[in-house]
């Protein structure tokens, strides 16, 4: 239930459940007083009591038409007897503080105690004539000879008056009571629906606050707060992945750091090396100094490789290098790459061909240049690692119902089962061996980077000391 409909209902609720309370009470209290006490309140004693209402103002309205002088012995008097006949009353006619007519039976002391009750403001106006009890009800009256004067009324009460006025007063105060009563309960439970799951979303803000991130954010509530907590727990979600990517980020930096550091030593002391022994005279032959100044351009060259692989893994790393896609004929691609190749992997006694298995599509969507960079960093691999005087790298493609699949394999030293997963981690050497090979220990992470931002997949499988396998799945095209 949302927030909106929740307050529709206990506000109605509000409202309702009073008056259904009141109303039960007052059949109760009906129901009772008509068994134990021998009173009746129904409809009749309302419409009596308004009929009784009407006469009197009817009647004095006839007074104040009528030429009064002499009542007794006259129509009026007939008139006047016949309208108290009709609610069992009394009268009593005063003209400028002068009694002109009152109704028969009654004698001077009821006539005072009437008088009295007219004038009191603050009595209940009762009078008692014999053993009935009668309600004293005063009207002004102005007589056509501009006189004034009043008309007092007395009427008949019953004892069912007292109980109807005492059950309205009852029934009032007890619609009020439960009025009260029902909001503040309405009002608590509409609040703790409200309040407890605020509460809980507080008490987890609190532990984001300080830090504590490994707990779930309960979604209970109504329908904007359990939203709320669905967002809040997304955003604990993201801010957790964002700390740990940062962790692994920082982790990541040390470990390039250190193994950057690593890798950029041997050749700077190598570099070192070379010119002290130039400066203190050791190549002291033309063919020694040449010697020298060879190896340092070459460790130079190294350096300079090592820091635009570094720069590169980085940019890729971070997603800031676009790729240019191309429709890209593959068989094409690789002829074109095994021609460029062939002439250097030639001077290391390396063999290199192409074998095409495909049978039905043959594009796929590279950026040709970056792609590039993957088919060389594997090839030349090949070559730094070949161990057989005759070697060998084959290029395969084939196909799935989407994908193509290169495979890049040649007949080296191969990868030690264990290590065959590690070998796109950047900086990783295998072993010992691979240790002391130039490069920066990025080609692979390298391509993997690269093979990944064409949405594809790149693995390896490896037999030691017969060769291994660099496979990548590319999506094709038509």
């Amino acid at each position: 239930m949302d927030i909106k409909r929740r307050m529709i209902l206990y506000n109605t609720l509000t409202i309702i459940i009073p008056f259904i309370i009141a109303s039960i009470i007052a059949i109760i209290f009906v129901s009772l007083s008509s068994k134990f006490f021998d009173t009746s309140i129904n409809y009749d004693e309302f419409k009596e009591s308004a009929y009784v209402r009407s006469e009197l103002l009817n009647t004095v309205r006839e007074i104040s038409k009528s030429n009064i002088k002499n009542i007794k012995g006259t129509e009026f008097e007939k008139f006047l007897n016949q309208k108290l006949a009709l609610i069992d009353g009394k009268i009593i006619i005063i003209k400028n503080d002068s009694i002109i007519f009152y109704s028969d039976n009654m004698d001077k002391m009821d006539i005072e105690n009437s008088l009295s009750e007219a004038n009191n403001k603050s009595s209940k106006n009762l009078v008692t004539i014999g053993n009935i009890h009668y309600s004293v009800k005063s009207f002004p009256l102005q007589f056509n000879d501009d006189l004034q004067g009043k008309v007092i009324f007395l009427v008949p009460i019953k004892k069912e008056t007292d109980v109807l006025k005492n059950f309205i007063i009852a029934i009032l105060a007890i619609f009020l009571i439960s009025s009260v009563l029902t909001s503040i309960l309405v009002s608590y439970i509409f609040s703790k629906k409200i309040l407890t799951p605020i509460t809980l979303l507080k008490e987890s803000m609190s532990k984001i606050r300080d830090g504590e991130l490994n707990f779930e954010i309960a979604e209970t509530g109504d329908k904007e707060i359990r939203e709320l907590c669905t967002d809040f727990e997304q955003m604990r979600i993201k801010l957790k992945d964002s700390i740990n990517a940062k962790m692994k980020y920082d982790d990541n930096r040390k470990l390039l750091i250190s193994s950057i550091s690593h890798d950029l030593k041997t050749p700077i002391t190598s570099i070192e090396g070379y010119v002290q022994g130039i400066l203190d005279g050791v190549a002291n032959t033309p063919e020694k100094l040449e010697h020298y100044l060879k190896t340092i351009h070459k460790k130079t060259i190294q350096i300079d490789n090592m820091i635009d692989d570094l720069l590169l893994y980085s940019k890729l790393n971070l997603k800031q290098i676009p790729f240019n896609y191309e429709r890209t004929d593959i068989v094409d691609y690789f002829n074109y790459c095994i021609l460029e190749n062939e002439p250097e992997l030639n001077k290391f006694n390396i063999k290199i061909n192409l074998q095409n298995h495909l049978k039905n599509s043959k594009y796929v969507m590279i950026d040709k240049e970056r792609f590039m960079r993957v088919i060389l960093n594997i090839i030349d691999n090949s070559r730094k690692y070949m161990d057989k005087e005759e070697g060998k790298i084959i290029i395969f493609l084939r196909e799935t119902a989407s994908s193509i699949i290169i495979e890049i394999k040649d007949n080296g030293c191969g990868i030690n089962e264990n290590d065959v997963n590690k070998i796109f981690n950047k900086f990783y050497r295998g072993d010992s061996s691979r240790s002391n090979a130039s490069g920066s220990g990025l080609g692979l992470a390298i391509s993997k980077q690269i093979v990944e931002g064409h949405n594809g997949k790149i693995w390896a499988v490896s037999n030691e000391l017969k060769g291994t396998s660099i496979l990548i799945s590319i999506g094709k095209v038509s």
